[in-house]
């Protein structure tokens, strides 16, 4: 990823995790005495190192962001792994990211060729949450899937032709949600591998939800059905 990180929350869960190589900021208030080495600078340096993003007057140099092992991401029971087939928009990863780490998830996995990738932007929108959730590159998805069937997890993926509304499976059990591409949703060898495909309700005249607010819908509904 890149190695800048901006934004408020960004950068203090950076600090907490000891990721910070070098903080630029408008001045020294909040970083004196934290043990970091530190830039004053101004606004527009600021804006020109966050590439004009909303950096909220800081900006972090850190260490390279540590992607996960999907043998790292797996529990015994009830375990919840989100995967993403081919997501292409940087603020849906962040946002989706964000949710997962507020819901506990066990990990977020997404291919290595065309999709989106964690990057600045993507650190900035999960507000601090990419310091705690375990995101992982892959190769092949289909492989991976595979690989969770054998671990034990059953494969939930999204589309709007799904014969499940996405409150009647029964969630108890090692769990992976596929969410898909912004265009095209799930490919079709990724949905050939699902064990279930569940549908949203969509009652208005548009006919799909942005991806992160799927995800977090569906996210959701697993922990309330676990509750019950």
């Amino acid at each position: 990823m890149s190695n800048y990180v901006y934004g408020r929350n960004s950068f203090f869960e950076a600090l907490a995790n000891k990721r910070i190589i070098r903080a630029y900021v408008l001045n020294d208030k909040d970083v004196k005495g934290k043990g970091i080495e530190y830039t004053i600078c101004d606004r527009k340096m600021l804006d020109k190192l966050s590439h004009s993003g909303n950096h909220q007057g800081f900006v972090a140099e850190v260490k390279e962001y540590k992607m996960a092992r999907v043998e790292d991401m797996l529990k015994d029971k009830e375990g919840l792994i989100v995967i993403l087939d081919g997501l292409e928009d940087v603020h849906n990863l962040g946002a989706i990211i964000r949710t997962c780490e507020c819901a506990g998830v066990d990990g977020v996995i997404y291919k290595s060729h065309n999709s989106v990738k964690v990057n600045d932007t993507v650190a900035k929108v999960a507000c601090g949450a990419l310091e705690y959730v375990k995101v992982g590159e892959v190769t092949n998805l289909v492989n991976t899937i595979k690989y969770l069937k054998k671990q034990g997890y059953w494969i939930v993926g999204s589309d709007g032709s799904g014969e499940n509304m996405y409150t009647d499976i029964d969630y108890h059990m090692n769990t992976v949600l596929v969410i898909g591409s912004e265009g095209k949703g799930m490919s079709r060898l990724v949905k050939e591998e699902c064990d279930y495909i569940v549908r949203l309700p969509m009652l208005g005249k548009v006919t799909s939800l942005n991806a992160s607010v799927a995800a977090g819908i569906l996210i959701y509904n697993v922990l309330a059905k676990r509750s019950e």
